[in-house]
């Protein structure tokens, strides 16, 4: 398919790495001294990263994009090096995207001869193992941030006692973005809630505050399929449902932030204007951020 996706100049990267907590996808790393586009798969072609390159090497460009090619995805990448498929095998392991897994490591396993590597290695990558066979500890892959283990608690936070159980303020099903209808009619002229997966697990307060009194659609940009749908829909709610107001609501990592570009985006294509709200979710439950698009 001909799409838009993004283009590093090698010549003009400094390998400064400013670009890659930028790229909502998590696409970005640095490789070798510079910024390598790892998985095309993952890149959306919004160019979220543009504008933080300190040097202007990164442009859109748009071509035939073999995206989501896994076979084609990985040949080509075979000349940028064992560190750069290394850090794309473990993209696609870090964000379970198993089937692109597979057949990269088929590729593989069929072109061991012309390899940079050993399968032995590509092994103890995905196993989480060093050349010695040791176990290392979890978070070493150099995965996208949002998937970083972490824990914590909720010291000096004082829970109210119940009075009674609290209501839910969802007034319509489905909410998942692939299975909602733009055409049903609870959708008409309504204050549309799109939210992040993660947001209703992490805000203690999330029904009242953000659910009540809007109807609500839920996605992840980095875990689901086929967000070019999302875009779609996104669209027939603006233009054919008419929407009064759209209330983003997504997590802090940087990955989240591709919600918010499908929503531009969307109202970009529109022919009406339709108000955006953006509110992040810190991973500690708290508002790091609201304001108006």
């Amino acid at each position: 398919m001909i799409r838009e996706i993004i283009k590093i100049d090698e010549e003009l990267c400094n390998g400064c790495g400013v670009c890659v907590p930028n790229c909502h996808e998590g696409a970005l790393q640095i490789i070798d001294g510079k910024a390598r586009l790892v998985s095309e798969l993952m890149c959306d072609g919004l160019g979220a990263c543009i504008g933080h390159c300190p040097e202007g090497a990164i442009t859109i460009e748009e071509r035939e994009a073999d995206a989501y090619d896994e076979i084609a995805t990985i040949s080509q990448m075979v000349k940028q090096g064992k560190a750069t498929m290394f850090a794309h095998l473990k993209h696609l392991q870090d964000h379970n995207e198993s089937g692109y897994l597979k057949q990269a490591l088929g590729f593989i396993k069929a072109n061991a001869d012309a390899m940079p590597f050993e399968i032995s290695e590509v092994h103890a990558l995905l196993n989480g193992t060093n050349e010695a066979g040791e176990k290392q500890a979890c978070g070493t892959g150099g995965g996208c941030p949002g998937s970083a283990p972490m824990s914590f608690d909720a010291g000096g936070l004082k829970m109210a006692a119940p009075a009674a159980e609290t209501p839910t303020a969802l007034t319509q099903w489905p909410v998942q973005m692939h299975l909602i209808n733009p055409a049903a009619s609870y959708f008409q002229g309504a204050d549309l809630l799109v939210a992040a997966d993660c947001a209703g697990f992490a805000h203690g307060n999330f029904h009242n505050d953000f659910i009540k009194g809007r109807k609500m659609v839920i996605a992840c940009p980095k875990l689901d399929n086929s967000t070019d749908t999302y875009i779609y829909k996104l669209l027939q709610l603006i233009e054919e449902a008419k929407v009064n107001t759209i209330t983003v609501v997504i997590m802090e990592v940087p990955c989240c932030g591709g919600l918010s570009h499908m929503v531009s985006r969307a109202t970009q294509m529109a022919s009406r204007k339709v108000p955006v709200k953006e509110v992040v979710i810190g991973i500690k439950g708290d508002v790091i951020s609201e304001e108006w698009l």
